[in-house]
């Protein structure tokens, strides 16, 4: 009797163990999979930014688990935005515009990266403000794009009208850097990292006026701002809403540790390691001159950017992609 009894308890645990078995599955068979987002990154001050995300991402000190692409041209990371390759992105605001129009609103913006990245470079002491441009000839990049909206709208709002009062020559970026680091030309509108190439080399050189500051003196009581760059994220991509909280907690501290000045011996081997930048060098002094930000918040982001969006509608609808977006541009609202 007692060797049924025994044959009996050791049936019964066995059935005990293979129920629990099956019915409690292993912790890493009902655990969620990490959060996973494919990240692109414009090349200069809309990238710099991201480095030490990109960096830390390396190390495998993030909670997701990002896919980097480094472009230097804004249509690439255009295309992956539509095409649903990316799900976030570093682009110019006016961009972000065009893609949110263009998607019927699947783009949105959460988070502004970059303030003005123009200036007008000087070789001479003779300008002060922009009213000194009278009758001069300032050369200049990003004929039909921003940069050409922006130098036209701060002329005229100073009382000179492009043309008349002052000459302006259009050049390739890089070749304007060039002259005017060897001196041959005198006055010159250029963004950095291009500006910072050409005041390393060329000691004479200086900043005469930081667009910027002149967008800011025009806006008034309106308070916009000249709002380069922003980051962007496509509304239909997986666990988006998830990934966007935890990714602007993660971008903010990039972009603060980029910012603080104790740390710009490292964020300039950031850039340059992460490829935003042509050199160490170059990264060192642009890093200061890039404005960079971080702005979110619906209500904080519209404040800064909607002035500077109605003004490229008003200098040509296309550069914004047809139409000022709306409120649901901004992500939050």
């Amino acid at each position: 009797m007692k060797r049924v009894l025994s044959a009996l308890l050791v049936l019964l645990m066995a059935f005990a163990l293979t129920a629990c078995s099956t019915a409690s599955p292993k912790a890493s068979e009902t655990s969620n999979p990490p959060l996973a987002a494919s990240v692109g990154v414009l090349k200069g001050p809309t990238g710099i930014g991201a480095s030490f995300l990109m960096e830390q991402r390396d190390q495998g000190k993030t909670d997701i688990d990002y896919t980097f692409t480094t472009e230097a041209d804004p249509a690439n990371i255009t295309s992956g935005l539509i095409n649903g390759s990316l799900d976030l992105a570093a682009v110019p605001t006016n961009v972000a515009a065009v893609l949110y129009n263009k998607t019927q609103g699947n783009v949105k913006i959460i988070a502004i990266n970059t303030m003005s990245v123009l200036y007008l470079l000087e070789n001479g002491t003779a300008i002060a403000s922009v009213s000194d441009l009278r009758g001069k000839t300032i050369y200049a990049t990003g004929q039909g794009a921003n940069p050409e909206y922006v130098l036209n709208y701060i002329l005229e709002q100073n009382g000179l009208k492009p043309g008349v009062d002052v000459t302006i020559e259009y050049m390739d970026s890089s070749q304007l850097a060039t002259e005017m680091a060897a001196g041959t030309i005198d006055v010159a509108m250029l963004p950095v990292p291009n500006a910072t190439t050409v005041l390393l080399k060329n000691p004479d050189v200086h900043i005469a006026l930081d667009f910027g500051k002149e967008w800011s003196a025009l806006s008034g009581a309106d308070g916009s701002v000249l709002t380069q760059g922003c980051i962007v994220a496509r509304m239909d991509a997986p666990d988006i809403d998830v990934i966007i909280p935890q990714f602007l907690s993660e971008y903010q501290a990039s972009i603060n540790f980029m910012l603080d000045d104790a740390n710009l011996d490292t964020a300039a081997q950031l850039a340059y390691k992460h490829g935003m930048v042509g050199s160490v060098e170059i990264a060192k002094a642009a890093i200061p001159q890039c404005h960079l930000t971080y702005i979110a918040g619906a209500a904080d982001m519209k404040a800064a950017l909607a002035g500077y969006l109605d003004v490229l509608f008003k200098a040509d609808p296309k550069s914004v992609g047809g139409a000022v977006p709306n409120d649901n541009f901004y992500y939050g609202g």
